[in-house]
Order: C-alpha cells, then structure tokens, then sequence
C-alpha cells in the first residue's frame, strides 16, 4: 500500500470516478476534483505527491492548473490528461513544466506506471536536495526514527516554509541546533546566512553589542564598525541559543526588533532595517523569559524528546557515529554491546552517547567493541526521600512552593558569599546575569 496521497482533477463525471478507482484499488489515496478551480482549491502541497488534471475543462482549464500549481510548488510533479488527438495542447503542457501526459481515455497500466515514475522522480528530487543541503554544511544529519522524534521532525519539515519564529525546547544534548539548522535548509531562506549564537556563552555585557552590533566610538574599545549577528543573518536566519539565558533588557531590545524588524545599533540613533527569521532555544523552562518576548518566539514549539524516551534510536545512532569515528574501519557492534548502551540512561543525551562511541572506537583493540571500550557507569543518584537529605530540607505534607525554595536559595547563598554576586552566580553554576535577573524578580539585594 502507498503512503502517497494524490490529487485527481477531471470534470468528466465518469472519467473522474474511474480513475478514482483504479488508482485508489492500486493502493493510493486519492483526492478527487470536480474541475479546475475545485482542485485548486484543494491542493496542499504538503499533502500531495503528485496532481493529475484534465486539460480542457469549463472557466479553469488545466494549463491554468499546471501553471499556477508550478507557481505554488515547483517540485510537485503535474501529469496532464489530453485527448490522443491533441497533441499541440500536450506538447503545450510540457513545455509549461508538466512531467508527462496521458492520453484520454487512458488505459489502468499506462496511468499507474505514469503515477509511479512521477513519484519515483519526486523522492529522487528530495533526496537530491537532502544530500545538497548537507554538503552546503547547513543541514546535519539527524539519526532515530523513533514516534517522538518523527513527530518533532515532521513538525519542523512543516513550520520551516512559514517565516514565523519558532522555540525549539529540550534537555542539553538532544539536537536543538540541528533543528534549527534543518528548519533554515528547507525554508524559502536556505540561500541566505545561517547564524548560531550561544547566548550563555557570551558576557552579559557583551551581548548586546554581539547581537545588534555597534559604530565606532560607541564605547572603550570600538576602534570599527561591527554589523552583529542580526545583520550577518539578514536574508537567513538568526539561531538564538539558549535564548533564557538573555538578560531582562536585552529581552525587551529582542522583543523590539521581533515586532518592528528593526535593530538598534549600540551608539548609533537611527534604527537599522533586517530581515531575519528567528529560531531559538532553550534547556530550561521557556517561562523564565518574559511573557510578551515568549509569546513572539512561541509561535511554534517544538520539543526535543531526551534519549532516554527514544530509547529505539540508540542502535542506529550507536552504527552512526561508530562508522564515523571508525574512519574508514569496518568496526563490528555486538548484540551485548548495544544492549548495554540502550540501557543506559544518557543524561548528556545524544551529545553524550556520541562521546561514548568515540572513546569506545579509540579504546577498541581490534575491529570488534567491547562492553569494557565504553565509559564507566556513573552511579546512579539515590531518591530523596521525604524526610530530606544532607542539603534539602524535609518535605512539607501539604507541598510547597518552588519559587519560595529557590529565593530561600539564593538569599543563604548571597549571604555565604557576603553580597558577592559574581561568586554566589559561581556557586550556584549560572551565569551573573542570570543571578542578577532571579534577584530583580525576588526584590533581593546584595545584603539580603
């Protein structure tokens, strides 16, 4: 049975009802037209592999369909029906982008063995312009075909033809970035710049310049002109990692430059003009971002399963990434040691299971792994029980309030550290102005 659903338009009640059939006893879905405007109107290039539409047929006529259908979607192969008498209108469909033509009536064999040969095309295309996306180096390979993973695919493959930004959500080390590097491939932008900035790795004093760049002069140091990363981005696309780790005000500067396309220039007065789709991400919780930027970067979510919920991928990901450290090597796998490395629960996820594969390739003596190649087992952290451990207090029966907990945290924390933001920040593993933004939230200052 095909998975391939296509689009029949034929105004000729009898005509239409048979090709419906044949086609739909072959295995096919089938959408079926009444006339030109009607399969206009139903075509949905996500949905349809191929289109088939008579030639001639009252007020839209199938040039007009083939036409404005090559308009909407240039790779969705179109096969035209014409009378065998009407050659000129064949030859005039072809050389208006159809893929083949069959004659009226048609015969069952002549119309699947069309259909076939244009879908065949269409996956030859695709898989064209995978394999040119990747050594473009924007698109990476994304390995796993697990149910939570095709859906976070499927759902990225949909939202990367719209211009709206998209939050792409998941634990450190599932594949954030390749997301976003796979949503710029197959957009309308994949000719323009992709650019990836890391927002936790860049001082919080730094940022804004880094972001929206600055003029000469803007202050001690700026001996040039610097464009930014919007800028460098203009005509493609802006990846903002781990985007809650930006400060509060360069929260709102990002929410100006979302609604108005605009960037402020540090140093300058005049607003710049980009155009930029934005894509971000995060591994904490989107709600650490203020409300009216979440709004504008959530148009669409997509959430990244951890490795430990696709736990079917591991295998393949395990004969991936050894037979690219193997260089060239063919390095056998054993059952025994993909059965101990799915049953592992992978806390780094898929960037963790990719450094387990290297080490066990480089530790590997001959051309077979062994469970001993992989790294040890960390040991797995005890429950709490509800009675407290050595640092967190006993739970309260009725439950309580984390956010009362983490400014209970943070008060003891800047009080060891005697008001000290830079080493409290330290202490608890985020960056300063991470600190310094939980601090604005709980009115807490450096003597609390």
């Amino acid at each position: 049975m095909s998975a391939a659903t296509l689009l029949f338009i034929e105004d000729d009640d009898s005509g239409r009802e048979l090709g419906l059939f044949n086609l739909r006893k072959a295995g096919y879905t089938v959408d079926g037209a009444r006339d030109g405007a009607e399969g206009l109107a139903r075509f949905d290039p996500e949905r349809h592999a191929v289109v088939i539409t008579d030639v001639k047929m009252p007020n839209v006529g199938g040039l007009e369909v083939l036409r404005e259908i090559r308009t909407r979607s240039p790779e969705t192969p179109v096969l035209v029906i014409t009378a065998y008498g009407d050659v000129d209108l064949a030859v005039a469909a072809m050389k208006a982008g159809a893929f083949d033509f069959i004659g009226k009536p048609f015969h069952r064999e002549h119309l699947l063995l069309t259909v076939a040969k244009a879908l065949e095309r269409g996956r030859m295309r695709a898989e064209l312009l995978s394999l040119q996306r990747q050594v473009a180096g924007i698109e990476r390979p994304i390995v796993g075909r697990s149910p939570a993973m095709a859906r976070a695919l499927d759902l990225a493959d949909r939202v990367a033809r719209a211009a709206a930004p998209v939050l792409v959500t998941g634990e450190s080390g599932t594949g954030k970035e390749l997301i976003a590097r796979r949503i710029h491939a197959r957009s309308p932008r994949h000719a323009g710049p992709f650019v990836a900035v890391n927002c936790a790795a860049i001082p919080g004093e730094l940022l804004e310049s880094e972001l929206f760049g600055h003029v000469r002069g803007a202050f001690s140091g700026a001996t040039r002109d610097r464009p930014g990363r919007f800028r460098q981005a203009d005509g493609g696309t802006l990846f903002l990692d781990e985007v809650a780790e930006l400060p509060p005000p360069l929260q709102a500067k990002l929410l100006r430059v979302l609604q108005e396309r605009v960037v402020d220039v540090v140093g300058s007065d005049v607003p710049v003009p980009v155009d930029v789709r934005v894509v971000a991400a995060t591994n904490r919780d989107p709600g650490d971002l203020r409300g009216d930027l979440l709004y504008r970067l959530r148009v669409v979510e997509i959430a990244l399963p951890p490795l430990r919920e696709r736990v079917e991928d591991i295998p393949q990901l395990v004969r991936h990434f050894v037979a690219r450290f193997a260089g060239g090597r063919d390095v056998e796998i054993p059952e025994d040691v993909l059965a101990d490395m799915s049953s592992r629960t992978w806390p780094g996820n898929v960037r963790e299971l990719e450094n387990a594969c290297e080490r066990a390739v480089i530790l590997c003596a001959g051309d077979v792994l062994h469970v001993d190649d992989l790294p040890p087992r960390t040991a797995q952290a005890p429950a709490i029980a509800a009675g407290g451990d050595e640092w967190l207090p006993a739970l309260p029966e009725d439950g309580l309030s984390l956010v009362d907990l983490e400014k209970r945290v943070i008060e003891r924390v800047l009080a060891l550290k005697r008001g000290n933001i830079t080493q409290a920040a330290a202490y608890l593993r985020v960056p300063r102005h991470v600190l310094s933004y939980r601090m604005e939230k709980y009115g807490l200052r450096r003597g609390s």
